[in-house]
This record gives structure tokens, sequence and C-alpha cells, in this order.
């Protein structure tokens, strides 16, 4: 694993792209759920299991409302596992 958001960014695309079955999917730190088709709640539950298990983290509670709400990126989501994993 590398040590940049970069790197965090292209392991989360894999991810991304496995979970949604997508393999053309291309996500950016500006990417929001809305900009992801099939990105219901559901799926936001199998993501977040899929990072965990990727990353090697557990999100808490808090982690996870501070993913909730309108304009949350999936920049905000490589902060918060650049910040679990030590890799900012």
């Amino acid at each position: 694993m590398g040590t940049t958001r970069e790197d965090i960014h292209s392991e989360l695309q894999a991810i991304f792209r496995q979970v949604f079955d997508h393999d053309k999917l291309v996500i950016s730190e500006a990417t929001t759920a809305t900009d992801v088709d099939g990105w219901d709640s559901m799926a936001h539950v199998n993501l977040i299991i899929a990072i965990e298990k990727g990353f090697g983290v557990r999100f808490s509670g808090a982690d996870l409302a501070s993913m909730r709400g309108s304009g949350r990126t999936i920049g905000h989501l490589i902060g918060l596992i650049a910040a679990k994993t030590g890799r900012a």
C-alpha cells in the first residue's frame, strides 16, 4: 500500500468498481453519492464494509455520521481513511 491521498484514491477506486460492479466507474475527490448510479443505502453499507476490509480500518459512529448529508465527497472519505491509517 502507498502513503499518499492519491494511493488511497487508487485503492478506493478499485473498491468502488467492485461494490458497484462497474469496471469503468471513475471517482474523484469531488464525487458525491448522487454522482454514482446505484449508490443507495444498501450500497452504502456494502461500500463501508468493503472499505473497512480493504483498508483494515473500523469506522466509528461519529465517522459514519460525518459521511452523511448532501455535499459529502469522496475527498472527505479519503481524509477519514488517511487519518485512520496514518497515511495522510
